[in-house]
């Protein structure tokens, strides 16, 4: 009986494997455009790490095993709080702002489906040592950045909010325990409007008022247009929605002025559904989504002032996002923007006879050391399958070898493009493509 892969991890070959590493090679370039650097973590740590942060709840979830110490140990399931572990060790040496990325596998024990795998890749952005919402503006512009590289462009905007605002609004409509206001409202997109109503009502709303929040919501809509969210504002401070929802407005404004100056107005929505399921955000928070289709979030994140804290580090503003690459792969496939694989070859050298193959090899090991990617034959098969061969691999040129009409010390170049060839010394072949 052949084996199979575990239930929820996927295999990458070619041309997949390819395309994964060209996504990723993108992450890298736009994030150290815009002034990050990268952070390595270990894919194991203490399993205490994750409960200091999230509680024991964390634990459903988490690949949760015992060393050969008999110390609880997990695959790690984000990124977080190895990143804040890390710079805890180093904050006295470290200068402010940090500014991290990481691309990281991330393991999670959770029911395989579209868009979730237990295994997955996974790039996070984190700024430290920033209060203010520059932060945030940061994020979000790398991310619109790294998202039009990757070729996601036109098809998705960031929803904002924040969580000050989203409590105010709950207390505006009696909401007693926030906690459970908060799930609720996290849970808004995905769940029918009876289901959402009679849990608001649970956390402490009157049928009356778990109606008028309802509304409320369906008003906003996929979110609010940035020239339409000054009106929107204005409304929850006449009703008095309390002095810290009304510091998160004015951070909002700020944020939101500062992202019109990036030119990302465009993109950039207010939703007063965006809390985050996650209780260490402390106010701004925002989601990625697609424009079409199911609306399902690409990333998420926000401000986590004081987390670096629980990790016994020195009270340090922070705010991060981080981007799954299953929802990803399946926004840029769908609209077919997925890369093809591997980079073309930029030479493909063809012989017209098996003898000739170790010339063939001399001339690409040349062409190797002058930085050009280049491969041939090892199988003595026919020109023309060297050539189809070459198709496959998309290869800009051929070199080839040994055609009894041209004279010694000579090679015919062909451009697989456009079928042009001439003849070149074989002293010259080793110049770029």
């Amino acid at each position: 009986m052949p084996f199979s892969g575990l239930r929820g991890f996927r295999d990458y070959p070619p041309p997949e494997a390819g395309a994964r590493s060209e996504i990723r090679r993108r992450m890298r370039a736009a994030a150290r455009r815009a002034g990050f650097v990268e952070l390595e973590g270990p894919c194991v740590e203490s399993f205490e790490l994750y409960q200091t942060k999230s509680g024991e709840g964390i634990a459903a979830e988490t690949w949760l095993f015992r060393d050969k110490g008999d110390r609880p140990v997990a695959l790690v399931p984000e990124t977080t709080p190895s990143l804040a572990r890390i710079f805890v060790d180093r904050a006295k040496s470290e200068p402010l702002p940090v500014k991290w990325f990481t691309i990281s596998k991330i393991w999670r024990y959770e029911e395989p489906q579209a868009g979730r795998t237990r295994e997955f890749l996974q790039f996070n952005l984190d700024i430290l040592g920033v209060p203010g919402v520059e932060a945030e503006a940061d994020l979000l512009a790398t991310a619109a950045l790294f998202l039009d590289e990757v070729g996601a462009h036109g098809l998705c905007a960031f929803r904002l909010n924040d969580r000050r605002v989203a409590e105010g609004i709950g207390r505006l409509y009696g909401a007693q325990d926030i906690a459970r206001y908060f799930r609720a409202v996290d849970r808004y997109r995905r769940i029918p409007p009876a289901e959402f109503e009679g849990e608001i009502l649970q956390a402490g709303l009157s049928e009356d008022a778990a109606r008028e929040l309802s509304s409320l919501f369906v008003q906003a809509g996929s979110g609010v247009a940035l020239r339409e969210a000054e009106p929107y504002f204005q409304e929850l401070e006449r009703r008095g929605v309390g002095v810290d929802a009304q510091a998160g407005i004015e951070s909002l404004r700020r944020l939101f002025a500062l992202l019109d100056r990036a030119g990302l107005s465009d993109r950039v929505l207010y939703d007063p559904t965006v809390v985050r399921g996650l209780a260490y955000y402390t106010s701004t928070v925002f989601e990625a989504f697609a424009r079409s289709g199911d609306g399902r979030a690409l990333f998420g994140g926000g401000r986590y002032d004081h987390l670096i804290e629980l990790f016994e580090g020195p009270p340090t503003a922070a705010a991060g996002l981080a981007i799954g690459d299953q929802t990803l792969e399946i926004l840029l496939k769908g609209a077919g923007r997925w890369p093809e694989g591997e980079p073309p070859l930029d030479t493909y050298v063809v012989v017209n006879e098996s003898s000739r193959i170790p010339d063939a090899i001399e001339i690409v090991q040349e062409l190797r050391r002058a930085g050009q990617s280049a491969d041939c034959d090892l199988l003595g098969r026919s020109m023309s399958k060297q050539f189809r061969e070459a198709a496959r691999r998309r290869a800009r040129r051929a070199l080839i070898l040994g055609l009894k009409e041209y004279g010694p010390g000579v090679v015919v170049e062909r451009d697989l493009t456009t079928g042009a060839q001439r003849e070149v010394p074989r002293s010259s072949v080793a110049r770029p493509a």
